[in-house]
């Protein structure tokens, strides 16, 4: 099973990994206005999927009857119903999207995306039935193939294109060969019926998923539109690479938590002591995560933005480590929301999002008023710190979560990521690696490495679970 779990990690970073090298090498081909329109094709698509995500390749999964041809037909009916409206609803907004961007001029070009959910909406979903025979192949390679396509079609792209619509078709490449492959990669042969009592059993199923998929477009898109409709493209192009340097590791690895520690929890729930024991474990993998990357980028981050972009975004290194603590506090939410989902609490993430998606409207008041992301970048920090917080006591609360020993790891943690903050606010990150034999930086790592020692259940699991 273990094997299994890491195979589904290593197709998901595999893929996320590939859609990170496409994002960068765009960047380096167009300039960052462009980029900062590119960024928002996808922020576009978010926006629908967030009001027509129902987790039907969750249902075909756990659903005692996903098994049956009949279901999983109309379990794709049901998907090409979403195709069809998303895309009216994304060909809909269009126009007052590009507006509210203040990018009349590329109101086209969210039209042509409009397109994108209609493919989306014939894939075949023997990828997801498989699963619940645990063979994950045709979900792995339709995760991980799709991105390297996109990757590839880039070059001959770049030949005939300079600028944004190198992303808009890249994106049209992407979804193509994935449904391409979801029906090369199926068992059955594909049909659609249109069962409309099926469709409310999957609404209700599905409903809240759809509340937290509106959250987590707030969490993940809420600031890229604030700041792309009163900064401009080219400070979004800036604030979005930022965000999706440091955000994608830190989804690849939650993700890898997660899936490691949810069925041993799930197994313990009746065992009070191991469940108490890796509860405290997952919880503190989610700080250790958010303090890997922090040592990463305090040490390393200057030089290697300069390695991937260039000169033309060296204005990130500014923002780059506040930007940093923000995914660090974000991550470490996601071990005591595992905790509580092994428990069948699933509410925890979402009321844990919640205050990010409440410090919005003070994220816009402030922008127009300071004209800098910093202002944003802070506020965002401090609604993740609450969104901590309690989640912990949510955890604590709902499933005997024990506290204390958790004390210590999240001090230690807070005081790494404020050492973080004031050597970036004294000593910005530099694009050459002797500037970062500063001995601030060194001070904290060792704050940083004094945190993750002080967690001892992470550090006794994985001595008992891995190294032994």
């Amino acid at each position: 099973m273990l094997r299994k779990a890491f195979m589904l990690v290593s197709g998901n970073a595999f893929g996320s990994a590939l859609l990170l090298l496409r994002n960068l090498i765009i960047a380096r081909l167009i300039s960052p206005e462009d980029y900062g329109i590119a960024s928002t094709f996808a922020i576009a698509m978010s926006i629908v999927e967030m009001f027509s995500y129902f987790g039907l390749n969750q249902m075909i999964v756990v659903d005692k009857d996903g098994d049956d041809p009949g279901v999983q037909k109309a379990l794709q009916g049901f998907q090409l119903i979403r195709g069809v409206t998303s895309s009216i609803l994304l060909f809909a907004i269009a126009y007052p999207y590009a507006r509210f961007l203040g990018i009349e001029e590329i109101a086209w070009a969210y039209q042509a995306i409009a397109f994108i959910p209609l493919v989306n909406g014939l894939q075949h979903f023997d990828m997801h039935r498989l699963k619940r025979h645990l063979n994950f192949t045709p979900w792995i390679v339709t995760q991980a193939v799709p991105p390297l396509i996109s990757v590839l079609s880039v070059w001959p792209l770049a030949l005939y294109f300079g600028d944004y619509r190198i992303m808009l078709i890249a994106l049209f490449v992407q979804a193509g060969a994935m449904v391409i492959l979801s029906h090369l990669m199926a068992e059955r042969r594909y049909g659609v019926t249109f069962d409309f009592g099926l469709i409310r059993r999957a609404t209700v199923f599905g409903w809240p998923l759809l509340l937290n998929g509106i959250l987590l477009f707030g969490v993940f898109n809420g600031e890229r539109l604030i700041v792309g409709r009163e900064l401009g493209m080219s400070q979004l192009a800036i604030f979005s690479m930022s965000i999706t340097l440091t955000l994608t590791p830190t989804l690849v690895l939650a993700g890898a938590v997660q899936s490691l520690f949810l069925p041993q929890l799930g197994a313990a729930r009746d065992r009070d002591e191991s469940f108490r024991w890796l509860g405290v474990a997952a919880t503190e993998a989610g700080l250790a995560i958010g303090i890997v990357l922090l040592i990463g980028v305090v040490l390393l981050g200057g030089p290697v933005i300069h390695l991937l972009l260039g000169p033309k975004y060296a204005a990130i290194l500014e923002i780059l480590v506040p930007m940093t603590v923000v995914q660090a506090l974000r991550v470490a939410k996601t071990g005591g929301s595992t905790v509580a989902l092994s428990k069948e609490r699933s509410g925890n993430a979402a009321v844990a999002n919640l205050f990010r998606v409440l410090s919005l409207p003070v994220s816009w008041y402030a922008v127009t008023h300071t004209g800098t992301v910093m202002t944003v970048i802070y506020i965002a920090m401090v609604a993740e710190l609450l969104g901590y917080l309690v989640s912990l006591n949510l955890a604590a609360r709902r499933t005997g979560l024990p506290l204390k020993p958790l004390v210590l790891p999240s001090a230690l943690t807070a005081m790494a990521c404020v050492a973080a903050l004031i050597d970036a606010r004294y000593y910005p990150p530099q694009t050459g690696l002797i500037a970062h034999l500063d001995w601030s930086r060194w001070a904290v790592v060792a704050v940083c490495l004094a945190a993750l020692a002080s967690m001892s259940a992470l550090r006794g699991y994985l001595w008992r679970r891995v190294v032994r």
